[in-house]
């Protein structure tokens, strides 16, 4: 089954509104970006551009950033956009699936999405400046699979 999950203004407004006060416990910071971590998003960027044609980064202009699910990583783990801009993630693994889920706001998690160019997870960052964690459902306690989101109007 194919599917593309696009999250609507409804969650961006729940994200702001304050729905971190449902979540159970906090999101851990994204791992550091070590060289063994450095070496994974290498290799997930070419994974990328093998699936898709062309690299992540040539989307920047149409305001989307792409964020690489690959080996129980988010590749960059954490990322820092302007408002209005698109996040999109992309599983680039062989055979693992992979979730969005922004836990601590009180979000559902999105559903799992496999290494398929039509699957994708994407939300529009219209939010105030600031941090928005995210994990992975399946992978987060056992794999350290997180992520941020950072809204900065100043960001490159």
């Amino acid at each position: 089954m194919k599917h593309a999950l696009i999250a609507h203004a409804a969650l961006a407004f729940s994200l702001m509104a304050g729905g971190a006060a449902l979540a159970a416990e906090k999101t851990p910071e994204p791992p550091q970006m070590t060289p063994e971590k450095q070496k994974i998003c290498e290799e997930a960027e070419q994974r990328y551009q093998k699936i898709y044609g062309h690299p992540s980064a040539s989307l920047k202009d149409k305001g989307i950033v792409v964020v690489k699910m690959y080996k129980y990583t988010f590749c960059p783990p954490q990322v820092r956009v302007k408002p209005g801009t698109t996040v999109r993630w992309v599983n680039v693994d062989k055979r693992t699936s992979h979730s969005v889920w922004f836990k601590e706001a009180g979000k559902e998690e999105s559903e799992r999405i496999f290494p398929d160019p039509e699957e994708k997870v994407e939300m529009k960052f219209d939010l105030p400046p600031g941090e928005y964690p995210y994990l992975c459902g399946p992978h987060w306690k056992t794999e350290g699979m997180v992520g941020k989101v950072i809204v900065d109007p100043k960001a490159p």
